[in-house]
């Protein structure tokens, strides 16, 4: 399920003094933590926070820009705000991020 770069180096992974700290489920080891609560109010907003590093999120947070790019997302809709909480459990604590099913990833500039 893993999805981590292990190409992280320690100075990239070093967690700041006083930084609070997690066990991250995307990288399965000791990163620093959240500031805060994402979606408080909503158990999977303490799941995330408990148990998900600040790198894991911004790699989220990229992944659900592509979901809501390519699902035209509008969350101001019901239906759309619980597709990206599943996809965002899926993405931390079930199969892993699954692209849409047309998904063609942009070219890297060379």
């Amino acid at each position: 399920m893993s999805c981590g770069s292990g190409g992280l180096n320690p100075i990239q992974n070093a967690v700041p003094a006083g930084a609070r700290k997690v066990f991250c489920v995307k990288f399965q080891r000791e990163m620093q933590g959240l500031d805060e609560v994402p979606f408080e109010g909503h158990p999977l907003g303490q799941k995330i926070y408990d148990s998900v590093s600040k790198e894991a999120w911004k790699m989220w947070l990229e992944h659900m820009k592509m979901l809501m790019n390519e699902y035209r997302l509008n969350l101001g809709t019901k239906e759309a705000q619980e597709f990206l909480i599943q996809q965002m459990d899926n993405y931390f604590f079930g199969e892993g991020a699954a692209l849409p099913p047309d998904f063609v990833p942009p070219k890297t500039k060379a």
